[in-house]
């Protein structure tokens, strides 16, 4: 029987070859594009969940708000793990990591710099699932000298050979550390990744009682089934018992009185999984993913998958009439129901089928460019084949029952003396008129066109507003050169040698960089006297250049100059510093105080007020930052006038290597920093457009389908309203029109839809476009442009048509 369901079904899509086609390539389209994004979620919801206890991992964070605006900090205080392991019975295991940076290793007579170092606790490898290849896991780090490394490292730097016990030199270091195990390396969609393990034994930091600074990751690890949020509730107290003293000490107010200013800090809890996809903090340990975006992508891949089981469901409906005495015969002749469902769902599954062989072939040929775009590693391999072909035959069943079923059902439904009257024939070719199951659908297909549409020019006019907004300073043309701490003292005739270049205008010194990673230094002040409110504030540490350089504006007294001897004490602040303190119209010789710098109270005289700039993403305002002049931080600020870059590079790093440091030359610009802070905007911008051009495609074939079909069942109409005088342009808006008022009716739903999630998108953004009217309009006349130039390619060739061959059978 099935066999002979397949003869009919392989009969009839070579019969009807357009039909087939439009269907196969829609279905192709939608299942391709459904298949990478899948990868996609999947692959953003995978994280950490390759530890053996990530159900119960929880991070602790650090989040208030101080007069001055809000802070999120990913890393909290060095006793926190200890206070909640030893105050709460639900903690079983708390365990601490401290990045370590990139240190330099000496190895075969070659520098290395590309390997990331963090200090953990000894208990760290029983928390987290790293397993070890050689080496005892559970007492690799007891020695403060023993380091562990990963797989690839220990590959690198002594290939096959076991690499216990051999020894690591860190530059800078007169010590040499032990390898005392080697770990599987951290897969990919882990949220922290490093190469080097070392202890946190002897750390001093490690031992401190401080809770007034905040520089360790740390991790519960809860009972199963444990509700997180009963542990959090009870934070407030911890915070109080040992923060609350501190407290006292640094800003001479009781807890409750710091409290009653408005001041609100605490501690919470965060689940291992969720870390990658629901985090805005800062300080964190790697670029996160978005949860939003997941929800826009996984929608997109089913709305991709809808349209085109839409346009299958449509086109089959709409071609019944030409089969509507096959099924009135196969009636007569005693055929049940059921067996015309099985049918045309066979009919379906065939096509579902031979669209998901055309798709998993498109999948795999653009997944290298897939990845580019959304900055991923995926891959179909051996091990996943077998998981993607089962998944593949299941979804196939699916989503041919899914698309086939309305037809199967619609066309079944007959009645065999009607059908053969050709009453059903008749009454299905005037289905263009009226509102029918159809037109909802090419209507649900436009309208959700449209919203992509508008979706992608408000993140397209948001990404060219941060580009252009002034940003308060100037990020074109600066180089910037890290490591530099490697000259030594040869620093500054470095920067003197890059100042007698021609090609450069200006030098600073320092790593504190308003745009990509930077160094960060929160500063807690006073303005005049400690009896006002405390001021969360950032610090810069810069030199004399640093304002020039970068092209910032002061808008109210002076820089720092060498000509005063007191600018040790001196400090500059900005506009919304200045506003906080509530010195409107001259902070100049104000007094600030800091109080957190070792419990003592260092004033500061203002000497200049610099112009508001981001120094933060677009996400966040801008909040109060204090500049003070500091010592040189190991990194170099450029400003260059010349268009001839390479050759200015190649200069510099032979300036570079005549020093004989110990590093290579390294570089990079400002502005591309800057690009790197919105690079998951770039990527949403980017794949959102792409699949809203695929979406259209589809909807559009779906839309040449029903055209063609439409032309087809008015043939003789055409050819009588042509006999009679009409024009070819006149059947062409006679063939477009009913067409055209789907379409208008899909913007009219979709424009409200459309401001509404893209509002919910912008918020986001501290600084942000307005959504106005000519986005709606644009995506309306494009919407409507795409939708003529479909139909009237197949209206026109109607109306083209010798009416005498079309009249020929009357």
């Amino acid at each position: 029987m099935f066999q002979n369901y397949f003869k009919i079904a392989w009969r009839n899509l070579l019969r009807n070859r357009a039909f087939s086609a439009i269907n196969i390539v829609g279905l192709a389209i939608g299942l391709s594009s459904c298949m990478l994004i899948s990868l996609y979620v999947i692959d953003e919801l995978s994280y950490d969940r390759f530890n053996e206890k990530a159900d119960q991992i929880v991070r602790v964070v650090f989040k208030g708000s101080m007069m001055g605006g809000k802070f999120n900090e990913a890393h909290v205080m060095p006793p926190t793990a200890a206070a909640l392991k030893a105050d709460y019975p639900e903690v079983l295991e708390s365990t601490r990591l401290r990045q370590g940076g990139s240190p330099v290793i000496s190895m075969h007579d070659k520098l290395y710099t590309d390997n990331r170092l963090a200090y953990v606790d000894l208990n760290f490898f029983q928390v987290f699932t790293l397993p070890f290849l050689s080496g005892n896991s559970e007492a690799a780090l007891s020695d403060p000298n023993a380091i562990v490394i990963s797989e690839s490292l220990a590959r690198k730097f002594f290939g096959n050979a076991d690499a216990v016990g051999k020894l690591l030199t860190f530059k800078g270091s007169s010590d040499k550390a032990r390898i005392a195990g080697v770990f599987k390396d951290i897969p990919r969609n882990s949220h922290f990744r490093f190469d080097i393990f070392a202890s946190l034994v002897n750390s001093a930091d490690a031992k401190s009682t401080s809770w007034m600074q905040s520089e360790f990751f740390t991790y519960l690890v809860l009972p199963k089934d444990y509700d997180y949020k009963k542990l959090e509730a009870k934070l407030p107290a911890t915070v109080e018992k040992y923060m609350g003293p501190q407290v006292q000490v640094a800003f001479g107010m009781s807890f409750n009185e710091f409290r009653k200013k408005g001041n609100v800090i605490g501690l919470y809890l965060q689940p291992l999984t969720d870390i990658h996809l629901k985090s805005d903090f800062q300080y964190d340990l790697g670029d996160n993913g978005d949860i939003r975006y997941v929800y826009i992508f996984g929608a997109v891949a089913t709305i991709m998958l809808l349209i085109a089981c839409i346009n299958f469901m449509n086109l089959s409906t709409a071609s019944s009439s030409k089969r509507a005495k096959e099924i009135g015969v196969r009636k007569v002749m005693g055929s049940a129901k059921r067996e015309l469902v099985l049918q045309f769902l066979t009919e379906s599954v065939l096509i579902t089928f031979l669209a998901m062989t055309i798709a998993i072939l498109i999948g795999v040929a653009t997944l290298p460019l897939f990845n580019t775009l959304a900055d991923k590693e995926l891959a179909i391999n051996m091990e996943t084949i077998p998981a993607i072909v089962a998944y593949f035959i299941l979804f196939g069943l699916f989503v041919g029952f899914f698309a086939g079923s309305y037809p199967a059902f619609f066309l079944s439904s007959f009645k065999p003396i009607s059908v053969l009257k050709g009453n059903i024939a008749g009454s299905l070719s005037n289905g263009s008129k009226g509102f029918s199951m159809r037109s909802g659908l090419v209507v649900f297909q436009f309208g959700i066109s449209i919203v992509l549409i508008i979706g992608t020019l408000v993140v397209y006019n948001q990404l060219r507003f941060i580009q252009n907004k002034k940003l308060g300073y100037d990020k074109e043309q600066v180089l910037v050169l890290p490591e530099t701490w490697a000259l030594g003292k040869n620093q500054e005739a470095f920067k003197n040698e890059l100042l007698s270049d021609s090609r450069i205008a200006k030098v600073s010194l320092s790593g504190y960089l308003p745009a990509g990673p930077s160094y960060n230094n929160n500063f807690s002040i006073y303005p005049e006297s400690r009896s006002t409110e405390l001021v969360k504030s950032l610090r810069y540490d810069i030199d004399y250049d640093y304002i020039p350089t970068l092209g910032m504006k002061l808008v109210e007294g002076r820089n720092f100059s060498r000509e005063f001897g007191t600018d040790s004490s001196a400090i500059i602040i900005n506009q919304t510093a200045a506003r906080t303190m509530g010195w409107k119209d001259n902070a100049v010789n104000h007094i600030i105080h800091n109080t957190l710098n070792g419990g003592k109270n260092l004033t500061y005289v203002v000497i200049g007020v610099v112009e508001d700039f981001h120094f933060r993403s677009f996400h966040e305002p801008i909040a109060p930052l204090v500049m003070v002049l500091g010592k040189g931080s190991g990194t170099m600020i450029a400003k260059v006038k010349t268009d001839d870059i390479p050759s200015l590079v190649s200069s510099l790093e032979k300036k570079w290597n005549a020093f004989k440091p110990d590093l290579p030359f390294t570089y990079s610009f400002l502005d591309d920093r800057f690009n790197e802070t919105y690079k998951a905007e770039q990527k949403t911008g980017k794949i959102l457009g792409i699949f809203t051009g695929l979406t259209i495609f589809v909807a559009c074939l779906g839309l040449f389908g029903l055209a063609t079909f439409t032309a087809e069942q008015r043939t003789k109409e055409i050819g009588v309203r042509k006999v009679l005088g009409a024009s070819v342009p006149g059947i062409v808006v006679l063939l477009s029109r009913d067409f055209m008022k789907l379409v208008c009716i899909a913007m009219l739903i979709a424009a409200p839809v459309a401001w509404w999630v893209m509002n919910k998108w912008l918020q986001d953004f501290a600084y942000k476009i307005e959504i106005t009217w000519w986005m709606f309009g644009l995506a309306g006349i494009l919407s409507l442009a795409v939708a003529l130039l479909t139909v009237s390619f197949q209206s026109v060739k109607a109306a083209l048509m010798n009416p005498v061959k079309s009249l020929r059978a009357e």
